[in-house]
């Protein structure tokens, strides 16, 4: 059996920049036969041929932007495009910069915790809670433990007590082999 040779990648002229997609079309690009045309100050001007909103824009020194490119006929701005990319990046970044990944922090507890280790645990969940990530409560059982599992859900209801004013239930306790878990979620401040 015969693997066939294969193709080599097609060659980049040198003087020629890798290809990069622009999120509008500007000036010639725009490839329909009329635009609803937004001039330079804002006002719309209404539904005109492409060749004459370019003219209108070489006129005022700027560029003839494809705003949105679904609308029929496509909307057009007269406008710097330079400076629109600018204000573009900005917005975009600032809306990246406002966005949080809510985590899942986890807190492990076991049924005879010590009443100073448990306020140590509780002091991390409400700080978890404060930078707004949603808490995992894991309750381990170990060996005989299990025959004393009422212990466990005591203990759990009361995390649920002592976290009431901040966070609330997402997952109601549940057994998972040897350990129950409870996912808390921060209340809203809003």
């Amino acid at each position: 059996m015969s693997i066939p040779p294969r193709k080599p990648a097609p060659l980049r002229q040198a003087n020629q920049p890798a290809q990069k997609e622009e999120a509008h079309k500007i000036n010639h690009r725009i490839d329909s036969r009329d635009v609803r045309l937004i001039d330079a100050t804002g006002n719309n001007v209404g539904v005109v041929p492409t060749r004459q909103a370019l003219i209108m824009a070489e006129e005022a020194g700027l560029d003839l932007v494809e705003i949105s490119p679904d609308a029929k006929p496509p909307v057009a701005k007269i406008l710097d495009y330079g400076k629109f990319k600018f204000q573009e990046q900005k917005r975009l970044a600032e809306a990246r910069k406002k966005q949080r990944v809510v985590e899942i922090k986890e807190i492990k507890l076991r049924p005879m915790i010590d009443d100073h280790d448990y306020d140590v645990k509780l002091k991390a969940a409400k700080r978890f809670f404060e930078e707004g990530d949603k808490v995992k409560v894991t309750l381990r059982f170990r060996g005989r433990e299990m025959d004393h599992q009422e212990l466990g859900h005591k203990l759990l209801g009361k995390v649920k007590a002592d976290t009431v004013d901040i966070a609330k239930v997402e997952l109601e306790p549940r057994f998972e082999g040897r350990q129950i878990i409870m996912i808390l979620a921060p209340k809203s401040t809003k």
